[in-house]
């Protein structure tokens, strides 16, 4: 799934949503279920566990009940989602909180209308047989990074909490071949996401050791959450209203019943290992409950963690309020 050749498989589909997509123009009427408005929906990656509200809402025809034609476009790159918003090529997409924090901090657009996730899902992940008790373990050893920015704050935010000197970790730049390289043993450990990469070694029988962000000093932000543009929202808020009750009522069914959920993601999704899609999903589980606070809320104290820690890792220039970031007004 995260070989050269399947990115560049990802790449031409994503082209060819692009060209396929158009421009979108802002829908003028609201949605009913009598004439639904189609709508595109740019996922953060290819479809996977994380994803399983979004395709039970799917299969059980929330979205079509809402008014809404959902269409669902697989990213060619983790770039794809704010780019095609920003081209107007998208109504809706998926993408981590840091994401979408920078662009917003560069003056774009974009506002985030729910979480999909509570927690970070970054966090370095070696192999058990290394022994690691916490990551100052990693200190004179080899930890490979995609090139992201934020992999260095997530990577140098653990060490130091755990007391140790961020610069005695040895980086290499590996793009997103973590698994692949951990297995072959060139790499200690690699920055990650723990439910998806960290899950894969472990059902492909290599246990692993993984040092969350917001248990290791990070932030507990929103690490996947749905946005849009101001934008629409402004324009159209009964359209934003429809999908975020869909959604909510998607993943609000999978905290319920989550088989019926992981039947559905994988009945519309053939090409989905079904025993990592399962543990995937169990991981993943605990994060989707918001915790106390309705289903997809964007808890304010985090979003403010995140953007202070964000300032002070040089990631952006200065602070964004918890309401430019996002609106909890859409919930259901």
């Amino acid at each position: 799934m995260r070989s050269p050749l399947a990115r560049f498989a990802l790449a031409l589909l994503a082209c060819a949503a692009l060209s396929a997509c158009g421009s979108t123009s802002t829908p003028r009427a609201a949605p009913s279920a009598g004439h639904p408005v189609r709508v595109t929906l740019v996922l953060d990656f290819v479809p996977n566990a994380v994803h399983a509200g979004i395709y039970r809402a799917l299969a059980a025809g929330y979205y079509r009940k809402a008014g809404i034609e959902l269409r669902i476009i697989t990213p060619g790159a983790t770039t794809d989602p704010l780019a095609l918003i920003n081209a107007g090529k998208a109504d809706f997409a998926l993408a981590d909180g840091i994401d979408v924090a920078q662009q917003i901090a560069r003056g774009a657009d974009e506002r985030a209308i729910m979480a999909i996730v509570q927690r970070p899902l970054g966090a370095p992940i070696a192999l058990a047989s290394e022994h690691l008790r916490s990551p100052a373990g990693l200190v004179g050893r080899t930890v490979g990074i995609t090139g992201v920015p934020s992999d260095l704050a997530v990577l140098d935010t653990v060490v130091a909490d755990a007391g140790a000197d961020p610069a005695k970790v040895h980086t290499v730049t590996i793009g997103f071949n973590g698994v692949a390289d951990l297995e072959a043993g060139k790499i200690a450990a690699f920055t990650g996401y723990w439910p998806d990469d960290g899950v894969t070694l472990q059902v492909g029988g290599y246990p692993v050791t993984d040092f969350k962000l917001d248990q290791w000093g990070g932030p507990a932000y929103p690490g996947l959450v749905a946005f849009t543009t101001t934008r629409l929202i402004v324009a159209n808020p009964a359209l934003v209203r429809a999908f975020v009750a869909a959604t909510v009522h998607g993943y609000a069914d999978t905290l319920a019943d989550p088989a019926r959920s992981l039947h559905d993601l994988l009945e519309l999704n053939p090409s989905i290992e079904p025993k990592l899609a399962r543990a995937s999903l169990a991981a993943y589980l605990p994060i989707f409950d918001a915790g106390g606070v309705p289903d997809g809320t964007l808890v304010p104290a985090k979003i403010a963690a995140l953007s202070s820690w964000l300032v002070r890792h040089h990631l952006i220039r200065a602070a964004i309020s918890p309401e430019r970031f996002g609106t909890n007004a859409f919930l259901p």
